[in-house]
């Protein structure tokens, strides 16, 4: 085993998970808000805060799809490593990690009827994140948000399909900002 990938994890387990979890979840109940995260050293293209997500929300029972330049054997290894999470098709993932462009909205699950939950979380690494651009409404955001978002139209339609549909996560460096699927955009 190479020892890159035995580094890069928390370095003090139970502290930092605990710091990534509350990190993770309110930046979920506070659509648009960016939240700064710290304790991953993912291999690239991996940012820190795609790597404290993972971290904080990947093990052995929540499969994960890695899209294009995100599934490389280094990032596997680290992966599997530290969390133990299986490598899955998008139909079948629970997250799912990439660029925009490279992940396919389309193919990933969006819950059923009696199990809403159980759709994807979309990991999206961003090379920029700011409070700025589309505007965010509904429950955690007290009378709007704004966030960069790549492209409002699929969001929009994402909302749309309330209770079902996916959730997202972008990440740019060590920041992470969240957009549940009860986010209106406009």
């Amino acid at each position: 085993m190479q020892a890159q990938l035995l580094e890069g994890g928390f370095v003090d387990y139970s502290v930092e998970a605990s710091h990534a979890f509350r990190a993770v979840m309110t930046a979920m109940a506070r659509p648009g808000e960016i939240v700064q995260v710290l304790g991953a050293l993912p291999p690239a293209p991996m940012s820190v805060a795609a790597g404290v997500v993972v971290l904080t929300l990947c093990d052995q029972e929540t499969p994960i799809y890695l899209a294009n330049r995100h599934d490389t054997p280094q990032m596997r290894d680290w992966i599997t490593f530290h969390t133990g999470a299986p490598f899955a098709a998008p139909q079948d993932a629970m997250f799912a990690l990439g660029a925009w462009d490279a992940l396919p909205l389309s193919d990933f699950g969006i819950g059923s009827a009696e199990y809403p939950d159980r759709s994807t979380t979309l990991i999206v690494e961003r090379d920029s994140l700011s409070n700025e651009g589309a505007i965010l409404q509904g429950p955690g955001i007290k009378d709007q948000a704004q966030l960069s978002l790549p492209a409002t139209q699929a969001f929009q339609n994402n909302a749309t399909l309330f209770p079902l549909g996916v959730d997202f996560m972008f990440t740019c460096d060590d920041r992470l900002a969240a957009l549940p699927r009860t986010t209106r955009i406009s």
